[in-house]
């Protein structure tokens, strides 16, 4: 589970970032001591850099850099990879989530297909639990008439690669909404299509299933968590 959250960065830390990004095109393999020149600062600003954005190791952050991969667990089945989830569940995601929700007047979620009917589902538990206005939508030019800077727009995908949040994002943006998306499978690409990405799992579902054929079972564990955090408050 990955939170990455530049938001956080200071002036210098977004600097190093963008640095980077833009280094790794020419350079393969930048090691910590390099990043530390190119960036002209010391290896362990680095490190913590690293870690602020939301990384646990440099080689970590390499892998997002360069837009590696992370290989599935050998022997993964469903049951499994539930397991692993859980097993490995990180709490302070979920009270990340839930500063964003409590910073923010109205909540919007938004996704395509079983996404879309995930996202749907908790429009109506969210109803149980806060007084917050929540609501599921599908089409950009409906959630354009909605989101203003008081939303907090939580997109939900299990890869990212049905179809480009790009125009969402931007969309958003222009009305001062925050953009979150809540994605299972590790997908860099889309970095730059929100404020804030939650990474759920790092052990991708089969390969031959189509995105619309993969299970959302971590959705609903993560989310539930949240719900039951706000039923706690009541």
């Amino acid at each position: 589970m990955i939170n990455l959250d530049v938001s956080t960065l200071n002036p210098l830390e977004k600097k190093i970032h963008k640095q980077m990004i833009r280094h790794s095109r020419t350079m393969p393999g930048i090691r910590i001591n390099q990043a530390a020149e190119l960036c002209q600062c010391s290896g362990s600003k680095i490190s913590k850099f690293v870690k602020k954005l939301g990384f646990s190791s440099y080689r970590q952050y390499l892998d997002f850099l360069y837009g590696r991969k992370i290989p599935p667990a050998a022997g993964s089945d469903e049951l499994g990879r539930v397991k692993s989830f859980i097993d490995t569940f990180d709490n302070g995601m979920v009270d990340d989530l839930l500063t964003l929700i409590d910073g923010h007047g109205k909540i919007i979620f938004f996704g395509y297909g079983p996404s879309l009917l995930c996202a749907r589902y908790f429009e109506y538990r969210f109803h149980n639990c806060s007084d917050k206005p929540a609501m599921a939508v599908s089409d950009e030019v409906t959630l354009n008439n909605l989101v203003d800077d008081t939303t907090l727009l939580l997109i939900l995908t299990e890869t990212g690669r049905f179809k480009s949040f790009q125009p969402v994002y931007e969309g958003a943006k222009r009305n001062g909404a925050t953009v979150v998306i809540l994605v299972e499978e590790y997908n860099t690409e889309l970095f730059n299509q929100c404020d804030n990405i939650f990474w759920l799992s790092r052990t991708a579902q089969p390969a031959h299933l189509k995105p619309y054929e993969k299970s959302r079972t971590l959705f609903f564990i993560f989310l539930e968590e949240i719900i039951q955090r706000l039923l706690l408050r009541k």
